[in-house]
C-alpha cells in the first residue's frame, strides 16, 4: 500500500510549512555547484504542491529564500534570484492547471526589480484559483515579521487606534504576514537537519514537527504522504491531558 493509499483525508491538516533543506548537499554528492542543487530542487517543489493539491491541503507555505539568505555569496545569491524569475515563469502554467494560487509572504521590496515584477504578474495570473494556496516565504524571517509587527502595534498604539491593554495574542496575529492564513498544523524539514531556522516562529506555536533525511530534490509526492501519515499518528493535545482530548473529540 502506498503512502497516499494510507492518508486519512478526513484528518488533513489545513496548512503545511516546508523548510527545504539540503539543495547544497545534493549537489555536493553529484559533484556539482550547489545552484544545481537549487535547480532541481524545482522538481521537488513541483511535486510537493501537485501533492498537497491533490489530497485536498488547504495552504503549503515554503522557506524558499530567507533574510539570512542574503549573507551568503553573491554569485550564489545572483543565480538564486534568477531561478527564481525562470521557475516562477515557467511554472505558472501549471499551477493554473492545478487550479492553484500563488502567495506570499517577507520583505519582498528588497527583491531585484525584476524577480518582484515576475512574482506580482504571477499572483495576478492565478489568484481566482481556488484549489489550494502555495505560500513563498521569500526574503523572510520570523523575527523581521514580529519586529515589523511590534513597529506596526506601536504606531497604532500611538495614533490611537488600538489601546494597549486591548493588546492580546489576536491582536500580534493580525499584524503578521501570516494573518489571513491558519496555524499550520505541520511542520516539515528535510536533509536531517532538526531546527526551525528562524521560520513561523509564532505560528508554529502549536505544530507538530517532521524530520526526514531525504534532501530537499529527492522529496517527492510519496515523501509528502509518508510526513502526512505520520503526522495522523500523533495525538495533538494543545496543552490538554489524553482524556481531555478523548472527552471533546
Amino acid at each position: 500500500m502506498t503512502y497516499k493509499e494510507q492518508v486519512d483525508r478526513s484528518r488533513l491538516p489545513r496548512h503545511v510549512a516546508i523548510i527545504m533543506d539540503g539543495n547544497g548537499r545534493w549537489a555536493k554528492q553529484q559533484g556539482e555547484m550547489r545552484v544545481f542543487g537549487h535547480q532541481n530542487g524545482v522538481t521537488a517543489v513541483r511535486q510537493t504542491a501537485e501533492a498537497a493539491a491533490e489530497i485536498g491541503v488547504e495552504y503549503v507555505t515554503l522557506y524558499a529564500f530567507s533574510t539570512e539568505n542574503w549573507n551568503r555569496p553573491k554569485e550564489e545569491v545572483d543565480a538564486l534570484m534568477q531561478l527564481l524569475v525562470h521557475t516562477i515563469h515557467e511554472e505558472t502554467k501549471t499551477l493554473n492547471e492545478n487550479d492553484i494560487r500563488l502567495e506570499t509572504i517577507g520583505d519582498t521590496n528588497s527583491l531585484p526589480e525584476s524577480c518582484r515584477r515576475e512574482l506580482l504578474e504571477a499572483i495576478e495570473n492565478t489568484k481566482n484559483n481556488k484549489r489550494m494556496a502555495l505560500v513563498l516565504a521569500l526574503s523572510y524571517s520570523s523575527r523581521w515579521e514580529i519586529t515589523e509587527a511590534t513597529r506596526k502595534i506601536a504606531e497604532d498604539v500611538q495614533q490611537g487606534k488600538i489601546k494597549p491593554a486591548e493588546i492580546g495574542s489576536d491582536t500580534i496575529n493580525d499584524y503578521l504576514c501570516t494573518a489571513k492564513y491558519p496555524e499550520p498544523e505541520l511542520l516539515i524539514r528535510t536533509s536531517g537537519e532538526h531546527r526551525v531556522s528562524n521560520f513561523l516562529l509564532w505560528q508554529i506555536a502549536y505544530s507538530e514537527f517532521y524530520f526526514t533525511d531525504t534532501l530537499w530534490p529527492d522529496f517527492n509526492k510519496e515523501e509528502f504522504y509518508k510526513a502526512l501519515v505520520d503526522y495522523q499518528k500523533r495525538e495533538r493535545r494543545f496543552g490538554q491531558t489524553s482524556e481531555q482530548v478523548l472527552k471533546t473529540s
